[in-house]
Protein backbone atom coordinates (compact mmCIF):
# COMPACT_ATOMS: atom_id res chain seq x y z
CA UNK A 1 0.00 0.00 0.00
CA UNK A 2 2.92 2.51 1.47
CA UNK A 3 4.67 1.67 -2.26
CA UNK A 4 2.36 2.18 -4.71
CA UNK A 5 1.08 5.74 -2.52
CA UNK A 6 4.62 6.73 -2.94
CA UNK A 7 4.51 5.58 -6.74
CA UNK A 8 1.78 7.61 -7.10
CA UNK A 9 2.67 10.52 -5.23
CA UNK A 10 6.08 10.77 -6.94
CA UNK A 11 4.32 10.58 -10.20
CA UNK A 12 2.63 14.09 -9.56
CA UNK A 13 5.98 15.36 -8.55
CA UNK A 14 7.56 18.02 -11.50
CA UNK A 15 10.47 16.35 -13.27
CA UNK A 16 13.15 19.11 -11.90
CA UNK A 17 12.30 18.54 -8.68
CA UNK A 18 12.91 14.68 -9.32
CA UNK A 19 15.99 15.35 -10.69
CA UNK A 20 17.38 17.15 -7.54
CA UNK A 21 15.66 14.80 -5.37
CA UNK A 22 17.34 11.91 -7.75
CA UNK A 23 20.69 13.37 -8.75
CA UNK A 24 21.76 15.65 -5.90
CA UNK A 25 21.81 13.09 -3.44
CA UNK A 26 23.45 10.83 -5.43
CA UNK A 27 21.00 8.17 -5.60
CA UNK A 28 20.73 5.99 -8.78
CA UNK A 29 16.75 5.41 -10.00
CA UNK A 30 15.79 3.27 -12.36
CA UNK A 31 12.49 3.57 -13.52
CA UNK A 32 10.35 0.87 -15.36
CA UNK A 33 8.16 1.17 -17.96
CA UNK A 34 4.93 0.22 -16.76
CA UNK A 35 3.73 -3.73 -18.18
CA UNK A 36 7.69 -4.39 -18.41
CA UNK A 37 8.13 -7.41 -16.38
CA UNK A 38 11.52 -7.95 -17.90
CA UNK A 39 12.76 -4.19 -16.55
CA UNK A 40 12.58 -5.19 -12.97
CA UNK A 41 13.82 -8.65 -13.18
CA UNK A 42 14.88 -9.34 -8.97
CA UNK A 43 10.99 -7.91 -8.66
CA UNK A 44 9.46 -10.64 -10.80
CA UNK A 45 12.15 -12.99 -9.40
CA UNK A 46 10.48 -12.78 -6.35
CA UNK A 47 6.96 -12.75 -6.98
CA UNK A 48 7.76 -16.25 -8.58
CA UNK A 49 9.23 -17.33 -5.15
CA UNK A 50 5.93 -15.95 -3.36
CA UNK A 51 3.90 -18.31 -5.97
CA UNK A 52 5.73 -20.86 -4.63
CA UNK A 53 3.90 -20.62 -1.52
CA UNK A 54 0.73 -18.96 -1.94
CA UNK A 55 -0.56 -19.36 -5.87
CA UNK A 56 -2.26 -17.18 -8.27
CA UNK A 57 -5.78 -16.42 -7.05
CA UNK A 58 -5.07 -17.37 -3.30
CA UNK A 59 -6.95 -15.59 -1.10
CA UNK A 60 -4.96 -14.03 1.57
CA UNK A 61 -7.83 -13.35 3.65
CA UNK A 62 -7.84 -16.66 4.75
CA UNK A 63 -4.07 -16.76 5.08
CA UNK A 64 -2.89 -16.28 8.67
CA UNK A 65 -0.08 -13.91 9.46
CA UNK A 66 1.90 -16.73 11.22
CA UNK A 67 1.81 -18.39 7.72
CA UNK A 68 2.87 -15.31 6.06
CA UNK A 69 5.59 -14.48 8.25
CA UNK A 70 7.07 -17.90 8.12
CA UNK A 71 7.22 -17.59 4.06
CA UNK A 72 8.85 -14.04 4.50
CA UNK A 73 11.24 -15.74 6.96
CA UNK A 74 11.97 -18.75 4.75
CA UNK A 75 12.55 -16.14 2.19
CA UNK A 76 14.66 -13.55 3.62
CA UNK A 77 16.96 -16.56 4.38
CA UNK A 78 17.25 -18.20 0.98
CA UNK A 79 20.53 -17.19 -0.46
CA UNK A 80 20.45 -15.34 -3.73
CA UNK A 81 22.63 -14.67 -6.61
CA UNK A 82 21.94 -11.51 -7.17
CA UNK A 83 23.60 -10.88 -3.19
CA UNK A 84 26.65 -12.51 -4.40
CA UNK A 85 25.53 -16.25 -2.56
CA UNK A 86 23.99 -14.36 0.55
CA UNK A 87 21.08 -14.49 1.97
CA UNK A 88 18.68 -10.91 2.32
CA UNK A 89 18.40 -11.54 6.09
CA UNK A 90 22.53 -11.44 6.12
CA UNK A 91 23.21 -8.32 3.85
CA UNK A 92 20.19 -6.19 5.47
CA UNK A 93 21.80 -7.22 8.99
CA UNK A 94 25.76 -6.26 7.77
CA UNK A 95 24.44 -3.07 6.15
CA UNK A 96 22.46 -2.14 9.70
CA UNK A 97 25.55 -3.33 11.57
CA UNK A 98 27.81 -1.11 9.20
CA UNK A 99 25.87 2.24 9.79
CA UNK A 100 25.07 1.85 13.71
CA UNK A 101 29.12 2.04 13.91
Amino acid sequence: MFREAFTDYFLEVPDSLKMRLIYDRGITVYFADPHSPWQRGACENTNGLIRDFFPKGTDFSKISYEEIKHVQDILNERIRKTLNWKSPEYVFKNLIGAIKT
